[in-house]
C-alpha cells in the first residue's frame, strides 16, 4: 500500500475521531458534522486510490487535508490552544506531505 493512501486514511480517521470527540466533551455539533464530513471524504479518497483511482482520490486528500490544515491553523491562531488545532495541523502537514512526496520522488 503507498504512503499516500496511509496517510489518507489515517488522517480521515484522525478528523473523524477528533470530531466525535468533540461531540462528546463539549457538545460541539459543528465538530461532529464537519469531522465527520472531512473523515468520511479522506476514507473515500483512500478507497478511491485503493480502486484504482488514485489521481482522483489523492487530488480529493490533497485538498480536504490543506482545507482542514488552514482551518485548523485559524483556529490555533485565534484561540492559541494547541489542542485539538495544533495537533491537526501537525498531523495535516506530515499526511500532506506524505500525499505529495512521489511527486518529489
Amino acid at each position: 500500500m503507498e504512503l499516500g493512501i496511509i496517510a489518507a486514511i489515517g488522517y480521515g480517521v484522525l478528523a473523524l475521531g477528533g470530531g466525535i470527540m468533540g461531540y462528546v466533551k463539549v457538545k460541539s455539533k459543528i465538530s461532529l458534522i464537519s469531522g465527520t464530513v472531512t473523515g468520511l471524504l479522506l476514507l473515500v479518497a483512500g478507497g478511491m486510490q485503493l480502486m484504482g483511482m488514485s489521481s482522483v482520490g489523492l487530488i480529493l486528500a490533497e485538498v480536504v487535508t490543506g482545507i482542514l490544515i488552514i482551518t485548523f491553523g485559524m483556529r490555533l491562531f485565534k484561540t492559541r490552544k494547541f489542542m485539538p488545532a495544533g495537533l491537526m495541523i501537525i498531523a495535516g502537514v506530515v499526511a500532506l506531505g506524505a500525499m505529495l512526496s512521489p511527486m518529489f520522488i
